[in-house]
């Protein structure tokens, strides 16, 4: 909105002090036969005008032509041109119909259509005056129009107060296109300063269609991207729990480095809800905090006070790395009361508190981690690292192609549970690599030992399922040796006339982890949720090819074993890959299964496969079949169909109470699930009309036979503003599968005006705002 910015005025000036000389050296084209030709309105290049200022290569050196039917010239009077004058100079164009210069009054004025363009503003008008000496300029009966972002509007009177300050009486702005009234704000004055970012509007009026809806004595309007203290654009929507919620976000810019972002939300059946958000920039890197309150919650008045804090932090200086992520609320039931809670991360029920110094050199690095949790539920139970100090030494060609690398830990846990124990944990893993590459075969041969000591505390009546007691202080060493080798073959063929490349990689590996007894250890095997800070992995494919699988050294699985495995690709003439097959197996030389009692030969087929067809057609799937216990453990597929705005995409995901019961060990797993998970969604959207679009979900758990979510909306969409209205309800968290199903429902109305700077919006949002919605189906990269 700077309407008339520096250049226009120096382009004037330019003419003002050369035009004259021009006159007398003949350089005015005079009845020319050639039509005049005035500058596409496109925006010149912000990269390009940058490397201008930079290089002092900018228009006030490029030299200037002027052309026009008759000119005229008296000594130390004035100097007149007439007819079309057209003046270039770089990248800028005045047209008008006469300029003149008076002496020695230093006025310069130009008349009649008057028109200017500088590859960033198009501005016209019927006069235009500017005096030399304190550059004071006015034009009236302005029209401009931005080229380089959307804004447009106009002025009885522009002027401009030397190189500092600019006015307009009269004025308006919209960001609409030509033509389109649909909406601007319009002012009796608009006054802006040469280096702000906002415009300051007095007797403001916004109207809709030429129709004042709203009327401010005093408003500051975004019109470039940056950074002012002000109140950013408010949000109104409803729901149920909360009635009408009314957000009045307060942007404070502190600091170059630092700033503030203050959100009082009003709920009508609630009270008022206050968010504090600063951020801050120092040498040690860049954080931020979240800080939530509310005093008297109406609807929860057994709750006095509320209040959530998060600290974030992360920053990179020479050798160190910092990361901090702390987290703390007034109480257990903090997110379920305020589920747009903004506080911290959660895992498991609980609040992370955690926090990470990191060393790294060329041979090693080492992490000391403090983690702690703050539990969500009376029965929640996490162990916290208190600390834990993890380094690694690396060493690549030893001698003889080999790599050796050395991770080590030593490790604090604690937990508040009293039928847990703690434990002090030493562990270090030396290993030796020897890789072997060509073109078409990756291999290698590893081999390495886990050590592991510790010092457990808290021990008594823990048994583990064969009645056996944890030990107060044990150590383990586990010998482990791995061969590995994938083999890359490819040919050239044709499916239905159309060409391809077919890859085929199959590989296959030998793994040795040598049987160990780990009954004196809390590990999750042994003994029902145990591990300090170790978990069953899940198994797909790729998962197949672990050493380890759990996610940490708790329990070493014994292993004596082949895993063999291939996958199939298929690449059109452009080389995008239109479809992939992977499956494989693991076959064991000797393994036992306590659950079952029995002796296993092999493990469940591990499947996964993706599709493309002419980049409409999308499926993505994966599943894991026992066929030692002849079912399916789990499987997911998702299927879209996409063609311009219009996408429709269903899936489906199915876990097995036995692998959820042997992945994760809950003891009252029959309260949570009755047959696993088993669960179907469909999303889709679709254009109803050149600017109106519908968006629509519902997914529904069939093992329970209930809905988890349904949500619809209808989106109207101009050049300059956008309008949404939706509804939607879903299932609130439920304790366990014999608690009623209650649901949340919500109606928003929303509206934002386009063009208006980064946080423009009246509450407009494109996102469902909900755990479950749209997942890219396909994961291929190209």
């Amino acid at each position: 909105m700077s309407l008339t910015a520096r250049s226009f005025l120096s382009t004037m000036i330019w003419l003002a002090l050369y035009g004259q000389a021009m006159a007398e050296e003949s350089k005015v084209t005079q009845d020319s036969a050639e039509p005049l030709t005035i500058p596409t309105q496109t925006c010149l290049a912000p990269e390009y005008r940058c490397l201008q200022r930079n290089s002092g290569d900018n228009d006030l050196n490029a030299p200037i032509t002027i052309t026009s039917d008759r000119a005229e010239a008296i000594a130390n009077e004035k100097a007149i041109y007439q007819g079309d004058v057209v003046v270039k100079q770089g990248n800028r164009t005045l047209k008008a119909n006469t300029a003149t210069l008076r002496q020695p009054e230093n006025i310069v004025t130009a008349k009649g259509d008057v028109y200017y363009h500088d590859g960033e503003i198009a501005v016209t008008g019927k006069t235009l005056e500017t005096n030399l000496d304190n550059e004071d300029t006015t034009l009236q009966d302005a029209h401009y129009k931005m080229m380089c972002v959307p804004g447009r509007g106009e002025a009885k009177r522009v002027f401009k107060n030397g190189t500092t300050f600019y006015e307009m009486d009269d004025g308006t702005y919209t960001t609409c296109p030509d033509n389109d009234d649909s909406w601007r704000f319009s002012a009796g004055k608009i006054e802006k300063q040469d280096d702000d970012i906002f415009a300051d509007l007095y007797h403001a009026r916004f109207e809709v269609l030429d129709t004042p809806i709203l009327y401010l004595p005093y408003l500051r309007v975004p019109v470039e991207d940056g950074r002012l203290t002000g109140f950013l654009y408010p949000s109104i929507t409803w729901n149920d729990t909360d009635g009408v919620e009314l957000k009045t976000p307060f942007y404070w810019n502190i600091h170059p480095q630092a700033d503030m972002l203050i959100t009082p939300t009003y709920m009508s059946n609630r009270g008022l809800f206050m968010s504090f958000e600063p951020r801050y920039l120092t040498q040690f890197g860049r954080g931020g905090m979240v800080l939530e309150y509310m005093g008297n919650d109406s609807l929860y008045p057994e709750y006095d006070k509320s209040w959530g804090f998060n600290w974030r932090h992360t920053g990179i200086k020479d050798h160190w790395l910092y990361d901090i992520n702390y987290s703390k609320v007034s109480d257990y039931s903090y997110f379920n009361r305020y589920t747009d809670s903004r506080v911290g991360s959660r895992e498991e029920n609980t609040l992370l508190q955690t926090g990470q110094v990191s060393y790294r050199d060329t041979n090693w690095d080492s992490t000391l981690t403090v983690r702690s949790f703050q539990p969500l539920s009376p029965n929640t139970s996490v162990y916290k690292l208190l600390p834990q100090l993890a380094a690694t030494y690396y060493q690549p060609n030893i001698g003889y192609g080999f790599d050796f690398h050395m991770p080590a830990q030593l490790s604090k846990f604690d937990t508040d549970d009293t039928t847990k124990p703690n434990a002090v944990r030493f562990n270090i893993e030396p290993t030796i690599v020897l890789p072997y590459n060509l073109p078409w075969l990756s291999a290698s041969a590893e081999g390495k030992v886990f050590y592991t000591y510790y010092d457990q505390s808290n021990i008594e009546g823990i048994t583990n399922t064969d009645g056996k007691k944890l030990e107060k202080t044990v150590s383990r060493a586990v010998p482990m040796a791995r061969l590995h080798a994938m083999v890359t073959l490819e040919r050239n063929s044709t499916f239905f006339e159309t060409p391809y490349t077919q890859t085929l990689e199959p590989q296959v590996q030998y793994l040795y982890i040598k049987d160990v007894d780990q009954s004196g250890i809390y590990n999750p095997v042994d003994y029902a949720g145990g591990g300090y800070d170790t978990a069953r992995l899940q198994t797909d494919y790729y998962g197949l090819f672990r050493a380890n699988q759990f996610s940490s050294v708790d329990y070493i699985n014994p292993a004596n074993q082949f895993t063999v495995g291939a996958a199939t690709r298929f690449f059109d003439d452009g080389y995008k890959e239109r479809l992939n097959l992977a499956f494989g197996q693991i076959y064991y030389l000797n393994r036992f299964d306590r659950e079952q009692d029995t002796a296993l030969n092999y493990s469940a087929w591990a499947i996964e496969s993706e599709l493309n067809v002419g980049d409409k057609v999308f499926v993505r799937g994966s599943l894991e079949y026992d066929s030692n216990l002849s079912n399916l453990q789990f499987g997911n597929a998702t299927a879209e169909y996409r063609d311009g705005g219009f996408f429709a995409q269903t899936s489906y995901r199915y876990v097995s109470k036995n692998y959820i019961s042997s992945a994760v060990g809950f003891s009252n797993l029959d309260l949570i699930t009755e047959d696993g998970i088993s669960q179907l969604g469909f999303v889709t959207g679709f254009p109803l009309t050149e600017r109106m679009s519908f968006s629509g979900q519902y997914f529904h758990d069939l093992t329970q036979d209930l809905m988890l979510e349904n949500q619809v909306g209808i989106t109207y969409r101009s050049a300059c503003w956008v309008i949404g209205l939706s509804y939607n309800e879903y299932l609130l968290a439920r304790g366990n599968i014999n608690d009623e199903a209650k649901y949340d429902n919500n109606i928003s109305l929303s509206f934002s005006l386009l063009g208006l700077g980064a946080n423009a919006g009246f509450g407009y949002s494109t996102a469902s705002g909900n755990a479950l919605g749209y997942r890219n189906p396909f994961g291929l990269k190209n």
